[in-house]
Order: structure tokens, then sequence, then C-alpha cells
């Protein structure tokens, strides 16, 4: 399912326009956006976590030229499945 079919299915679900299911996908994900940049996480019970990791400095190797490289520090974002998401695809 793209974003596309997710505005369409909310709309259908929500019996609400597609532009106003579009405005509300946008705000969920603007929200989320914001609080992970923050720092935070945003639990949505029965859904599941996301948060952000920090993945530490590394040495790679360039494949092509079998060099080693410093991959830098980064910040990753995460999601942990709640239990009832977990139940209902087993």
């Amino acid at each position: 399912m793209n974003k596309t079919e997710l505005v369409d299915h909310i709309a259908q679900q929500a019996d609400i326009s597609k532009a106003a299911a579009q405005r509300a996908l946008e705000a969920v994900i603007g929200g989320v956006r914001a609080t992970l940049k923050k720092g935070g996480t945003v639990t949505l019970v029965g859904f599941g976590t996301f948060a952000v990791d920090k993945r530490t400095a590394r040495t790679g190797r360039n494949p092509r030229m079998s060099a080693a490289i410093k991959i830098k520090a980064a910040k990753i974002p995460k999601f942990r499945p709640g239990k009832v998401l977990k139940d209902a695809l087993n």
C-alpha cells in the first residue's frame, strides 16, 4: 500500500473527503517527524512505538577499491510493533 492508497482507505473508512484524509495523514506524519526530530518517542497503543536510535561511527570498506572509509555517527528512526499488531499478523 502506498500513500495514495492509504489516503483512499482513510477517506472511505472515516467517511470523509480525500482532501481531508490527505490533510489528516500529513498531520500525523508531521507530528511523528517533529517528535522524533526532538529526540522523543511516539507510542500508538495497539500499533507500536516510533523512536530514535543512535548508530555509532564506524569504519567500512569501499567495495570498489577495498579502501577503508569512515562512516559518521547517525540518528536513525526505529519502529517497534505493539503486541496487538504482532498478534494480528500471527
